[in-house]
């Protein structure tokens, strides 16, 4: 089978293989996107003999240098600007490998295209093209690549026991392809997932950070409930993320009954993913409600409930970021998001004072818009009549704290009056009372007594008492 490459970087890469006797093949997942129909950037090209050679030969074609070389690894990359885009090109020799037990760290020797191939992850990754001339896009195919692609499948080209064995992060980017590319994981790959999830624990095998990092990807894919979804069934979610795994069930009793938070919270992810590429944004919305299992409580002639699950949630992050090995950078604004993601609703449901509008706007800062993001994406009622009403309110109100909050100036509110001021005004060293003048003139300015402004807010403070 020959495919129809008509990439410019292709044919002059093909060309200058056969100038210096290279010979070299476009792998991965470029071939992958190809048969799919897909545009992609990342070019991985393998090389028959020394990559890194090769690579410099390339960079000097392109008028350029190499943008890093990894000389014990066989591999170098290349970054050029063509039409618009950036290409990233990695040269790797063709190699083979062998795993210790308690590394996923190879033993890498240079190896011939087959050997090469067989030690890839799956066989949608396992399609090599060539670009010399003689046969420039012929495909090679050795464990029908091209047939599970067309047919949506993953599956390792070899035992998979064997492929999660050797490098148990394998199992992450199975869910991760089948989440990314809305594939199946094929009955003897999936059943393997399961048997070998284990393998994820051990930390001296497969660092903490990599699994992360391929959450947060699973994360990141069109549909995220497909990735989250296979996690959960597979056992890895409880290996991963206990929290959310245990999420999963209806807690029933009588005649009432909750729907299952964990699918729930699927929805949510699903549904924000569709207006925000933020991966924290969408982080936010899979524990927004991380604390309900552990809050629930049946309460006589109510049902369910959940009191206080958004202040526990947002108690809960720290561990959860320091196990995960996740930026702390961006803990405070998860946490924000879980504590404030109640308090947008009920002003769609019921008649509201201004204070409290300006209250929200105030609390939420420069995230406000993300809050009410994610208080949309968590409307997942199946009665259709009952969501468009909410929606219709909840415009009326969101418009409303958005004009309330430009208009009254109220993005990372404080006191307009500084402590300083305040400690010569009333001839007090720095103290407790100091912070309680500083909070009464800001109950001042979101009851409305007074505006937002300095002005206003200093003779407020005249009027105050110690």
């Amino acid at each position: 089978m020959v495919l129809e490459l008509k990439d410019k970087i292709l044919e002059t890469l093909g060309k200058e293989a056969d100038k210096t006797g290279y010979r070299i093949y476009v792998v991965g997942g470029y071939t992958r996107d190809f048969i799919l129909g897909k545009k992609d950037t990342d070019i991985d090209i393998m090389v028959l003999g020394d990559a890194t050679e090769f690579a410099h030969v390339a960079a000097k074609k392109f008028g350029t240098e190499l943008n890093a070389v990894y000389k014990n690894f066989g591999t170098a990359l290349l970054i050029i600007n063509q039409n618009d885009f950036e290409y990233k090109i990695e040269f790797a020799s063709a190699r083979k490998e062998s795993y210790n037990k308690n590394s996923r760290k190879p033993e890498v020797e240079f190896a011939t295209l087959q050997e090469d191939i067989s030690r890839r992850d799956f066989t949608i990754n396992t399609l090599a093209v060539s670009l010399n001339s003689e046969n420039f896009g012929e495909l090679i195919d050795l464990y029908n690549g091209e047939e599970d692609i067309r047919h949506g499948i993953i599956k390792t080209p070899l035992d998979p026991l064997k492929t999660f064995d050797d490098d148990p992060l394998r199992i992450m980017r199975a869910i991760r392809f089948a989440s990314k590319l809305n594939f199946k994981i094929e009955e003897n790959t999936f059943n393997a997932v399961i048997k070998m999830k284990e393998r994820l624990a051990e930390s001296e095998v497969v660092s903490v950070e990599r699994i992360t990092d391929e959450f947060l990807q699973i994360l990141m894919t069109p549909k995220p409930s497909i990735g989250l979804d296979l996690m959960f069934k597979t056992g890895v979610m409880a290996i991963v993320f206990p929290e959310i795994s245990i999420m999963a069930g209806v807690d029933q009793r009588k005649d009432y009954h909750h729907k299952d938070v964990f699918y729930h919270t699927l929805q949510v992810v699903d549904n924000i993913s569709q207006k925000t590429d933020n991966v924290w944004l969408r982080f936010a919305a899979l524990v927004h409600d991380i604390a309900k299992p552990k809050t629930k409580k049946f309460v006589e002639g109510i049902g369910w409930t959940f009191h206080a699950h958004e202040e526990v949630g947002a108690r809960m992050m720290k561990k959860i970021f320091q196990r995960m090995r996740l930026p702390l950078a961006q803990l405070p604004y998860i946490e924000k998001l879980i504590r404030l993601h109640l308090r947008p609703i009920p002003l769609a449901k019921d008649e509201v004072t201004d204070s409290a509008i300006r209250r929200l706007a105030a609390d939420a800062g420069e995230d406000l818009e993300d809050l009410l993001t994610l208080c949309r994406a968590d409307i997942t009622s199946k009665n259709i009549a009952k969501v468009s009403k909410f929606f219709k309110n909840y415009e009326i109100v969101e418009k409303k704290i958005i004009e309330v909050q430009e208009k009254d100036k109220l993005r990372n509110f404080q006191s307009p009056v500084r402590g300083e001021e305040i400690m010569e005004y009333f001839k007090i060293p720095p103290s407790r009372a100091v912070g309680i003048i500083k909070k009464k003139i800001e109950e001042a300015i979101l009851e409305g007594i007074i505006p937002n402004e300095y002005e206003d807010a200093r003779r407020y403070m005249e009027t105050l008492e110690l």
